[in-house]
């Protein structure tokens, strides 16, 4: 294999190794880079100023996504480099976990706020048990991303089937479980609503907003899941996958959405610092005067 698959290029030679199918533009991984560092700088501030500091794992998701879009910026000028190739592949494969994190954080705090008797599951292990199928999920996509990329780099290029299906089935798998959490969260959002019904409990327009907030990122994450899977069962010289418009409109559009949405209706400012927002409480911890954080 030529040495400039791994240090890179001085010249772009379209019938040499090229590991996209195509040449990534340069605009959009420079409109992508400077979205998404955008968002970091604001999370992290966001995060910073309302102490929130769990609220940082949105800052680490677009830091993530960053990352990829550097060296899909970097693929522009070099698009059979080996490492930027690599570089993107892990790293926008893994940014959406942070991200669906952040959901699993929100909606455990909105079960202390409401309480425990809103959730068939307590608000603890919402985080153990969606973050770890996330957890395997990426493991699963990573054995199979390292196969297939074996096979792509390899003198000559192999088949990389038997890699690209173990992807397949770490993101169908990611799926599942979002499927899973949020048919828990709808029944966390029935019962609520059955209360406020009921008279028992009010909710606060902020909370309303996280709320959609919440599953707008979740709705775009599940478009993005999708689109991966019909992309990567397509193969690696399918139609999706050698086409970068999809990619931009079903894959980074999406996440930046996802993440953007979060820095409108923060969580450091639409979650209560107190538990009288469910309806419980003094006029002064309603009006937010009294601090006791959840």
């Amino acid at each position: 294999m030529p040495i400039e698959i791994f240090v890179g290029c001085a010249t772009w030679d379209p019938d040499h190794g090229n590991l996209y199918g195509y040449r990534p533009h340069l605009a959009p991984g420079i409109a992508f880079c400077v979205l998404f560092v955008l968002s970091m700088i604001a999370h992290a501030g966001q995060a910073w100023w309302k102490k929130r500091w769990w609220c940082m794992v949105f800052a680490v998701g677009a830091l993530t996504e960053l990352l990829g879009w550097i060296a899909r910026t970097w693929s522009s000028s070099c698009p059979h480099n080996l490492n930027a190739f690599l570089m993107q592949i892990c790293t926008l494969i893994l940014a959406p976990t942070f991200f669906t994190a952040g959901i699993y954080i929100i909606l455990g705090r909105l079960i202390t706020i409401f309480g425990s008797h809103t959730s068939p599951i307590s608000s603890t292990m919402y985080l153990w048990i969606f973050c770890t199928c996330d957890v395997l999920s990426l493991v699963i996509q990573a054995v199979g991303g390292g196969m297939a990329s074996v096979a792509v780099s390899a003198t000559p290029p192999r088949k990389s089937k038997t890699g690209t299906n173990i992807m397949v089935g770490g993101i169908v798998f990611q799926m599942f479980s979002i499927t899973f959490f949020v048919f828990l969260f709808l029944g966390f959002l029935r019962r609520v609503q059955r209360e406020r019904t009921a008279g028992r409990k009010t909710i606060d327009k902020k909370i309303w907003k996280l709320i959609g907030a919440s599953a707008f990122c979740t709705l775009m994450i599940y478009i993005r899941s999708i689109y991966r899977t019909i992309e990567l069962l397509q193969g690696w010289e399918g139609y999706l996958i050698t086409h970068e418009g999809y990619f931009i409109g079903l894959d980074a559009s999406l996440m930046v959405a996802a993440v953007v949405v979060f820095n409108i209706e923060h969580p450091g400012w639409c979650l209560p610092t107190t538990q009288a927002t469910s309806g419980a409480g003094t006029p002064a911890q309603k009006e937010g005067k009294v601090e006791n954080k959840v």
